[in-house]
């Protein structure tokens, strides 16, 4: 079993064309240490320092932001991970060097899942197991800053996922003025990005202003054959009566299709090397022999080769719809209202599989697979064919977050509630493949296989619906003539799952049921701030999160969460939420030279979960691991330009304790069971390296700049037994750029050079979370078998320039 964050289904692409004006998204505000939306444009509080990759915070908890300054550095393709790789305690890493395939990110040992992720305060995070995909959301040309909380969400954050802080994005507002901004990006691999941005100005009595960009980018893998191939577009209006009152709308439009990676075990590290990934030729299927049985697909000839590339695809597409409508209801009194609609479809994992006609289908009458039927149409129903076939997802996602501001004296309440509402079908249908092995639909619409009586062929049927909400209250107090700053405050998450697993072909999901779980919790948040002399100040805050179980612990499984006698679902492994408390105490000393900020973190996990999915078949375990202890300490320094230098660090130590031992097999001897444990206990949690470092260190004029940025990851464990572990790794980066001078109608034109791995070091990650062991363990109940931990090999040296024009 190993635990692993879920890959996500991605898309095709379309042609990049103006009828898709109607899509995008726009971030015309910004969002506060609190999570509040500040009216027009973005502003980021204090001084940027380090390039723009640490800005003068105020807010009494730990948080760390990267503004856009840092943001147009990086290569237009990166996604959201790759702007926060030098911050202390943040664990990214990407799948290639582009950032189009996506990546993983940890953060205080805290995986993606286990941190809330937003954009412009709309949550991300996917509804059913709270995985997070970067390179979906937003063209890092249009985000002016992102930001972390390490410690915990902030009060108004829209989660009922989130154990380890916060993650956000805010995008950049329209421009005052018209303006055309077209970009052009090549590189190694065939990496072209084309991107164009028209900002329309004020109109309307200087009340309105919009944008819209387009772009369309593709590279091909460093190893194997496949691309990714990516269209997005991102559309911005807001209407501003004042300062007080306006509407900021956005919609974003993101497809892609992109070929999987295959990631490694070191044994197959070890014997087919670095460069290894899925087959690059068909096995081919085998002739039509009528009367006669014949196997084709993988299981056609000696082994299991590794599955054909055209057949290990991540298609998807999404839409985000949201609106910002804020409102001064009285002098002290405002509303905000922020209706959002998310919708997603598509498929993922490995789909190359394979099917029997005889007795490979479903009878909807008796609830067995034994049904029968002519698949390839050779006149007989004894073959073993070879399918497409996808987890298919589909979400319907409306959402809204209501609340009041009410300032009075030395505080500012906030209050208000949350509510969502999300449709998630999970379906697996199945195609025969085509003779050349590419699919016949990639997306699964059309040309799907049924069975017998007409209906559909399904691996997988599920549908989850999940209704959320959230209440929250905080009062923001004021003393002593802004010397002292209190947060005290307390948010509600409750969700409640209903879930249906209609029957199907798939393992243990011949019964159609139907069974809902709730989970709530009240989590007090309180936060301090003093400022000792204007220049230094101490913080604190103490905080309690909560997790919610995914929806796959409803799901036919084996071993079985859900029982089903009578057509009655019963619970029979409860998965519990997972809660943490986190301290931070910190210190800061921000000049307009320097910025230093100094955090020691200690957060308690109960009922801690880990997830087991299956990265082929996207099946899914989950399992609460027991109490674990993280603690730490995170440093974060940089200056502003003197001389034209300006320098970043960051470094992030680590330690983190299993405080029990976990439970795998179990047997009954003489009517008593025994419990077999894994020897869990006082070991390291996995994907948490010690220490986490980065460098950054920039000259730079009116007309140029060079600078290198460095990272240290220490190594880390890929099972929770430590029985196998990742080897630290160094990674060197270069990005310099020229101003151009303007000339005619070209204005601004500005070429950056980004090189990626400099020194073209070799190292690997786990594939985004960890095992048990990879190797068996014994127990007092039987053996629980291991399994080896996949890697993702890290990317080559890679170079890429970028030219830069408005008109």
């Amino acid at each position: 079993m190993q635990f692993i964050q879920q890959p996500k289904l991605r898309l095709s692409m379309i042609a990049v064309a103006c009828q898709l004006a109607c899509f995008g998204i726009s971030t015309a505000h910004a969002q506060s240490a609190e999570g509040t939306v500040s009216p027009s444009t973005v502003t980021v509080t204090g001084k940027k320092v380090g390039m723009g990759l640490m800005v003068q915070e105020d807010a009494p908890k730990a948080r760390s932001t990267v503004t856009a300054e840092e943001l147009a550095k990086q290569r237009p393709t990166g996604n959201a991970y790759d702007a926060l790789t030098l911050l202390p305690s943040v664990n990214t890493y990407g799948y290639d060097a582009t950032g189009l395939f996506g990546g993983g990110l940890a953060m205080r040992g805290f995986n993606s899942d286990q941190i809330g992720a937003t954009v412009n305060g709309v949550p991300v995070n996917d509804s059913g197991n709270f995985a997070v995909f970067p390179q979906e959301y937003v063209d890092q040309e249009n985000t002016c800053s992102q930001f972390v909380t390490q410690g915990s969400t902030d009060v108004d954050s829209p989660q009922v996922g989130a154990t380890g802080g916060n993650f956000g994005i805010t995008t950049c507002d329209p421009e005052d003025k018209f303006r055309v901004r077209v970009m052009q990006t090549l590189g190694q691999l065939n990496l072209a990005k084309s991107y164009v941005r028209v900002d329309t100005g004020r109109f309307a009595n200087d009340k309105a202003k919009a944008f819209m960009s387009v772009s369309n980018a593709q590279a091909d893998k460093w190893k194997g054959k496949g691309k990714a191939d990516r269209t997005h577009v991102d559309v911005g209006f807001n209407y501003d009566w004042n300062r007080f009152n306006y509407i900021h709308a956005s919609i974003g439009y993101n497809r892609a299709i992109n070929n999987n990676f295959r990631s490694l075990t070191l044994k197959e590290l070890a014997t087919e090397g670095y460069d290894a990934d899925y087959s690059s030729t068909y096995a081919g299927q085998a002739a039509l022999s009528p009367g006669k049985a014949s196997a084709s697909g993988p299981q056609a000839g000696t082994g299991q080769p590794a599955a054909y590339y055209k057949l290990a695809l991540n298609p998807f597409e999404n839409v985000i719809a949201s609106a910002i409508g804020k409102f001064r209801l009285a002098e002290d009194l405002d509303l905000k209202v922020v209706p959002y609609y998310w919708y997603g479809f598509g498929t993922g994992g490995v789909q190359q599989n394979t099917l029997k006609e005889a007795g490979g289908f479903l009878n909807p009458v008796t609830g067995k697979i034994a049904a029968s039927k002519d698949v390839n149409g050779d006149g007989d129903s004894l073959d073993t064919v070879s399918i497409y076939r996808g987890s298919l997802t589909r979400t319907h996602r409306p959402g809204v977050t209501t609340s009041i501001t009410y300032n009075v004296g030395d505080h500012q309440i906030l209050g208000g509630i949350w509510y969502e509402r999300a449709n998630h079908r999970q379906t697996a249908p199945g195609q025969l493949v085509n003779a050349d092995g590419s699919a016949p639909d990639i997306w699964l619409r059309n040309n799907l296989i049924t069975r017998p009586d007409g209906t559909l062929y399904q691996n997988r049927d599920w549908e989850t619906i999940s209704t959320a909400y959230q209440a929250f209250l905080q009062d923001t107090i004021t003393l002593m003539d802004n010397k002292l700053n209190l947060n005290i405050g307390v948010r509600a998450p409750y969700i409640k799952r209903d879930f249906t697993n209609n029957a199907s072909e798939g393992s243990n999901s011949q019964t159609t049921y139907n069974v809902s779980k709730t989970y709530s919790d009240v989590l007090p948040q309180l936060g301090a701030r003093y400022r000792v002399t204007n220049d230094d100040q101490i913080f604190a805050s103490l905080a309690k999160n909560m997790r919610a179980p995914n929806n796959f612990v409803l799901a036919p499984n084996n071993p079985p969460y859900v029982t089903v006698t009578n057509g009655v679902a019963t619970i029979v492994k409860d998965v519990k939420p997972e809660v943490s408390w986190s301290l931070d105490v910190g210190y800061r000393h921000q000049t307009k030279d320097i910025s230093t900020s100094l955090t020691a973190f200690y957060t308690d996990f109960k009922d801690r979960q880990a997830t087991a999915i299956d990265p082929n078949t996207l099946t899914s375990l989950t399992t609460n691991v027991g109490k674990v202890r993280n603690k730490g300490i995170e440093l974060e320094v940089g200056n502003t330009p003197i001389n034209g230098w300006s320098v970043y660090g960051s470094l992030g130590y680590l330690k983190t304790k299993m405080e029990d031992d976990l439970a795998v097999v179990a047997k009954t001897v003489n009517g008593k069971t025994i419990v077999g444990y894994a020897p869990t206990a006082g070991k390291n949690f996995s994907l948490s390296p010690k220490l986490k470092a980065g460098l950054s260190a920039s000259y730079e004029t009116n007309a140029w700049y060079v600078r290198v940025k460095a990272r240290y990851t220490a190594s880390q464990y890929a099972t929770l037994v430590n029985d196998e572990e990742v080897p630290a790794y160094t990674l060197v980066d270069l990005d310099a750029a020229y101003q151009l001078p303007t000339f005619g109608m070209f204005k601004n034109p500005k070429l950056t050079l980004n090189v990626s791995n400099l020194l073209n070091r070799e190292y690997r990650n786990p594939s985004s979370g960890t095992g048990i062991g990879a190797n068996d363990i014994v127990t007092a109940a039987g053996t629980f078998a291991g399994r080896a931990p996949t890697y993702y090999m890290g990317a080559p040296r890679f170079a890429s320039v970028t030219l830069r024009v408005d008109f």
